[in-house]
């Protein structure tokens, strides 16, 4: 880097504090300058004060879903590069975050030089890097209840009814970290 270029800035967006350093110390190292935020209160906040480049938003945090931040995070600078990381990934989700105009999905876990790669790749996954492996039947149906929840603004009862599922039987579903592919 030159003397008179300024190095890249990045705003992570997590409620897992610990997740939040550890991210932030090696997105540090590989020469972002960084800010962090618990929410995405938090984060609008701090991306009103100072112009980020680069963005990494958590999907599931308490207050409101990452989705929510990326429309408003890319009309406050329409060349942000937003990376969605989440712990409960899902097409459904993944297809929502592209639409909402976030660069790249990635799912947890995930190593820093994943996550840098997924921030600074300028193309889209190349098709030989596609596994050619069918998703399993259950993994198939975590994917089904995701696009569901998603058309249902992520209201359990409505997601139940139009699955017809009992209530609790899909909080359980839901609570359940995703099945392997």
């Amino acid at each position: 880097m030159s003397e008179t270029e300024l190095p890249s800035t990045l705003l992570i967006v997590d409620d897992d504090p610990t997740f939040r350093e550890v991210l932030a110390r090696a997105m540090r190292r590989r020469g972002f300058e960084v800010s962090t935020a618990e929410s995405p209160a938090a984060a609008l906040a701090t991306a009103r004060t100072q112009p980020h480049d680069y963005a990494i938003v958590d999907l599931k945090m308490p207050e409101s879903s990452g989705l929510t931040l990326i429309p408003e995070l890319r009309r406050l600078n329409g060349d942000m590069r937003i990376l969605m990381l989440t712990g409960f990934a899902s097409i459904a989700t993944a297809v929502e975050a592209i639409k909402l105009g976030a660069t790249h999905y990635l799912a947890k876990p995930a190593d820093a030089d994943e996550i840098y790669a997924a921030l600074t790749r300028d193309e889209s996954v190349a098709e030989s890097d596609i596994p050619d492996q069918r998703l399993s039947v259950d993994r198939l149906e975590w994917e089904h209840i995701q696009k569901v929840l998603a058309d249902h603004d992520g209201n359990i009862s409505a997601t139940a009814r139009a699955l017809h599922m009992h209530r609790r039987t899909l909080q359980r579903k839901l609570s359940k970290k995703p099945v392997a592919q």
